[in-house]
């Protein structure tokens, strides 16, 4: 049988759940259940605003895009990961800011530290997107530092890494604002979805505003009176004003009925997820790369690599039956995309995890028996001249 990287956290109970609510004949589109969902998940994080939206790709647009139309930046520079994804990197791209990309370190894949100051200094970026990458914490309490020493707004990337904790704080829950992915095969599912997390009320109301088309249907009463006092709307027009420039970026109540039935069965799954990341540290040999962290909790997606003889270590992986990928998109600054507009970016630790990094399985319905199975393959075939 196939080890595979990723399971299906949605199970026959979250189907009976979602059926049985069908047959109200509720509102299918976004409503109280997706308000109910936001609110489970503030209280889980332990931040004061969520707003579920239809991916984690789009998380990072919406928060990208009110960074820009907030006019909280003190010019267009962002800081992005060469370590990262595409749709973390893409948004600033796209909406016309100025990517700078900070190089990694090889403890935790986060950004290199000595790099960020260089680049401050060189810079004077407005804002750092950092992504925890697979669970590990990126160092967020020393750059939250940093950031906030040098006027930098900190977005956290969480996609890879729900119920992850550092100095007892979930990851998502340090900066001004977080992004989380509900897809398929991350820590939990609604099929389709992601969510933005902040304690600022000003930046959750553009947030709000910015997925539905830009207009204040989603804000409270106080607040859509100030908008439309300040833009002297009439109360027939209210409901076509459109105060951002919005997009359409809604999830539905029917994914945030799966949702609310997945929040209760995070903590339980971080703990596996936690499990499993500890036996991969303590039965890979000890001259092979491993993360290193300090945090309390990894909530590790998948197990990373770096070794000298990808190739045949995954192909030694696949030909037992064991999935294996790439490590998350390898350095940003060598995909086609940034090459297109920007020309290639190398840097020294992130070519080191684009050429040799890759990750296997870690999820909630791996055993030990599978994990030995994958750990015994790397140790017979990995080796570490990178």
């Amino acid at each position: 049988m196939t080890i595979k990287l990723c399971s299906d956290i949605i199970d026959k109970q979250d189907v009976d759940n979602l059926i049985s609510w069908l047959q109200t004949l509720p509102k299918l589109t976004k409503g109280n259940k997706t308000l109910e969902f936001e609110e489970m998940f503030s209280s889980y994080l332990g931040c004061d605003y969520s707003v579920f939206c239809n991916s984690g790709s789009s998380a990072n647009l919406l928060i990208t895009s009110a960074l820009i139309q907030s006019g909280m930046l003190k010019n267009s520079k962002i800081v992005v990961p060469q370590v990262s994804w595409s749709t973390t990197v893409f948004p600033a791209m796209q909406l016309g800011m100025q990517p700078i990309m900070c190089d990694c370190n090889l403890l935790n894949l986060g950004i290199d530290i000595d790099h960020f100051s260089r680049i401050i200094k060189e810079h004077k970026p407005s804002a750092l997107i950092l992504v925890h990458v697979l669970g590990l914490d990126s160092n967020v309490e020393k750059i939250l530092e940093i950031c906030q020493e040098n006027g930098i707004f900190l977005i956290e990337d969480t996609c890879e890494s729900l119920g992850s904790v550092t100095s007892g704080s979930k990851l998502g829950s340090f900066g001004l604002a977080s992004s989380f992915s509900f897809y398929f095969g991350h820590h939990i599912s609604t099929i389709e979805g992601g969510m933005v997390c902040t304690s600022d009320k000003d930046f959750a109301d553009i947030i709000r505003m910015i997925r539905s088309h830009g207009w204040d249907r989603d804000l409270d009463e106080e607040t859509k009176l100030k908008y439309k006092k300040r833009h002297n709307v009439k109360e027939f027009d209210a409901l076509y004003k459109f105060y951002y420039e919005g997009f359409n970026l809604r999830s539905t109540d029917l994914q945030a009925v799966i949702g609310i039935n997945q929040i209760p069965k995070i903590q339980n799954i971080s703990e596996i997820r936690q499990r499993n990341y500890k036996h991969y540290l303590n039965n890979i040999k000890d001259d092979l790369w491993k993360p290193k962290s300090d945090q309390e909790t990894v909530s590790n997606m998948g197990y990373p690599l770096i070794v000298g003889n990808r190739e045949e270590l995954s192909k030694a992986l696949v030909d037992n039956d064991i999935e294996c990928r790439p490590l998350v998109s390898g350095s940003m600054g060598a995909q086609p995309a940034w090459k297109n507009k920007y020309g290639e970016c190398t840097m020294k630790n992130a070519s080191v995890v684009n050429n040799n990094g890759m990750y296997v399985p870690n999820h909630q319905d791996l055993t030990m028996e599978d994990i030995n199975k994958v750990c015994k393959i790397i140790n017979d075939t990995g080796n570490s001249h990178v």
